[in-house]
């Protein structure tokens, strides 16, 4: 049993505290001060996550968000801001219940890298040097159960000529028409609705009356199954390879990150979870996603996601949640692992 202090924090006090910092190193170094203040014994490593307690079973919260947070617009039954959802409230509510959790004999964990490009940096470290026999995400919105991972491939491709001037050579090849019909290509694949397609970035050019030398894009595929993500990988890679052949144009693909597809959640933790929602009043809806649980999944361990939140907008500058939920999310996870550890 750990000395922490096992008294549960308020989740909506640190909510409005850690969904106002930016930065990975700012919000990891809170995250250390509210650990030290239970009792515990914070520890860091050189990406930036921060945990404590050494148990087998493995809680983490990812504190990197998408966009850089700001001051909190609060209303009544609504607080509005960049990440105060995802994952601020994750954060506040795991933060909440450390001490008593880390007393339980688990591990608490708040990772980085996985927004964006962070391509699971940080959980896929804690998973590797931890070592837990089980591992939880804390993330996203209430009644969801994130059960099955959702693999993902993200890529990004260029398309490059001589360039040159928009009239006097006007007949030298352009990126911009192989790039336009690439995506036009891309865009109208025929593939199962369990996979998703998205250009999330677009460049290129450098002056209205020039020829650009360069267009690019950074690609987004995602699929529940491993042998379909590789199809469509295979199927995109061919379109952009007939562009650039097609317009006398150099291609370049650079692969940007992999997130594994499969399930390792057991029955217990889909009974755990159901059960701890159903406390509540609650169904939970069992989905598939791409969180810090895939790394678990990856590493062939059982892992699961559980929500603590209700809210919308995510990765946009008006994401909101509903203050009041946290609390239910915070009597749902203390509902689930004590169910989990039970077994």
């Amino acid at each position: 049993m750990s000395d922490a202090t096992q008294t549960t924090l308020e989740p909506l006090t640190l909510l409005g505290e850690i969904a106002e910092i930016s930065g990975d190193s700012a919000r990891g170094a809170w995250v250390a001060h509210q650990l030290r203040a239970q009792g515990l014994e914070p520890q860091s490593d050189e990406l930036g996550n921060v945990w404590a307690g050494r148990g087998s079973t493995l809680l983490v919260a990812h504190i990197d968000t998408v966009l850089t947070p700001t001051p909190l617009r609060r209303e009544k039954n609504r607080w509005f801001g960049p990440a105060v959802g995802d994952n601020s409230s994750g954060v506040a509510v795991l933060v909440a219940l450390a001490g008593e959790l880390v007393a339980l004999g688990c591990t608490v964990a708040f990772s980085v890298g996985e927004e964006g490009l962070g391509n699971l940096r940080g959980a896929r470290h804690l998973v590797k040097h931890l070592r837990p026999q089980q591992m939880i995400a804390v993330d996203g919105y209430l009644p969801g159960i994130v059960s099955r991972s959702a693999g993902s491939y993200r890529m990004r491709a260029r398309l490059t000529g001589p360039g040159g001037h928009a009239w006097g050579d006007r007949g030298a090849p352009s990126p911009v028409p192989a790039l336009g019909q690439a995506l036009t290509q891309l865009y109208a694949l025929e593939r199962p609705n369990d996979t998703s397609l998205n250009v999330g970035r677009l460049w290129g050019g450098e002056a209205i009356n020039a020829i650009p030398q360069e267009a690019g894009f950074e690609l987004d595929l995602r699929a529940l199954e491993a042998a379909e993500l590789g199809r469509l990988v295979g199927q995109v890679q061919e379109i952009l390879m007939e562009a650039a052949r097609r317009f006398n144009l150099r291609l370049e693909i650079e692969g940007l990150g992999e997130r594994p597809a499969g399930m390792t959640a057991t029955p217990a933790m889909l009974a755990a979870a159901r059960k701890a929602l159903m406390e509540l009043g609650l169904e939970a809806q069992f989905t598939a996603g791409s969180t810090d649980a895939s790394a678990g999944v990856e590493a062939g361990i059982p892992a699961i996601t559980l929500s603590v939140y209700r809210g919308g907008g995510a990765h946009t500058p008006e994401e909101w949640v509903e203050p009041a939920s946290l609390q239910q999310g915070l009597w749902a996870l203390r509902s689930f692992v004590r169910q989990l550890l039970q077994t």
